[in-house]
């Protein structure tokens, strides 16, 4: 996206919030505890220090004041790392008052614009933004400029067994292979999968292959549905029932915190939860309900 902070998200009249740009002493910034990156690249952090050592800080910083003439950081823990690494003293920063509902918000934004998050902190960034902040999957969409199935992706990886998770986050498999390894039957097949891609560096093709043979075996052993035969209008969803599976999944996505499965049949649409073992299940089902 490239630009400032200030252009990306414009604020309204009635906020009563105003940017103050001024230099801030970098001993003065205190961490900002919702950072949604968690891992930063060593070699990027010292060539962007020696970068400002050249010319500067040219993106300010985005904090917000506390008491004591101190800050909290919302926006720019790279370039505030980098500023420490390079020995500066103070750093340009927009001092902005009433951050506490979009720190979050504007943090997310503010990385995923500057530098690629892995795509497990995206996720769960994405994630924040819908169970705390309450937006839509399309707001998240239309603020970090990508498109609302590009977000339901990142937010589905999360369904992932953590083990598997963290194979992602670590770098030994990409999020198109997490996305294959969804379309297995069970968090057993995944995990079993996900340990073979990465020790066979099976592609994403050949990880969703793989994946998709293993829920055709699980189907398979279990009862079948006589759905009767497939008319050839059936065969081709329409776009009225794409956005009825979609609708219904965010529904009881936001509902109970926990992305279903929503085929289409020629007996009707059927809605399906997949739960790693019964206490999962039992926290999802005793969730209170989001309002």
């Amino acid at each position: 996206m490239g630009r400032g902070l200030s252009a990306i998200l414009p604020v309204r009249e009635d906020d009563l919030v105003t940017d103050e740009l001024r230099q801030v002493p970098v001993a003065a910034i205190d961490a900002n505890p919702d950072q949604p990156r968690t891992t930063f690249d060593a070699d990027e952090l010292t060539a962007l220090a020696e970068s400002i050592r050249q010319n500067g800080v040219l993106q300010p910083l985005l904090v917000r004041p506390l008491e004591g003439g101190r800050y909290e950081l919302v926006a720019g823990e790279r370039r505030l790392r980098a500023s420490t690494l390079a020995g500066l003293e103070t750093v340009p920063a927009y001092v902005r008052a009433g951050l506490d509902a979009n720190k979050l918000e504007l943090a997310l934004i503010e990385n995923m614009a500057r530098v690629d998050l892995n795509p497990i902190d995206a996720a769960r960034a994405c994630a924040a933004l819908v169970d705390d902040l309450g937006l839509t999957k399309e707001e998240v969409a239309r603020r970090i400029g990508k498109s609302r199935v590009a977000v339901s992706n990142l937010v589905r990886l999360l369904n992932l067994p953590d083990d598997v998770i963290e194979m992602i986050e670590r770098g030994e498999l990409s999020e198109g292979h997490g996305r294959a390894l969804l379309r297995a039957g069970d968090h057993f097949s995944r995990r079993r999968l996900a340990r073979q891609a990465a020790d066979n560096s099976w592609s994403v093709r050949e990880t969703e292959h793989r994946a998709e043979l293993e829920a055709s075996t699980l189907e398979s052993k279990a009862k079948p549905e006589r759905d009767g035969s497939m008319t050839g209008a059936a065969t081709t969803e329409s776009a009225e029932i794409a956005e009825a599976r979609t609708v219904i999944a965010d529904h009881f996505t936001r509902l109970l915190g926990s992305e279903p499965k929503v085929k289409v049949t020629p007996r009707g649409i059927k809605v399906q939860f997949e739960f790693a073992d019964a206490a999962e299940a039992i926290a999802v089902a005793t969730r209170t309900p989001a309002k």
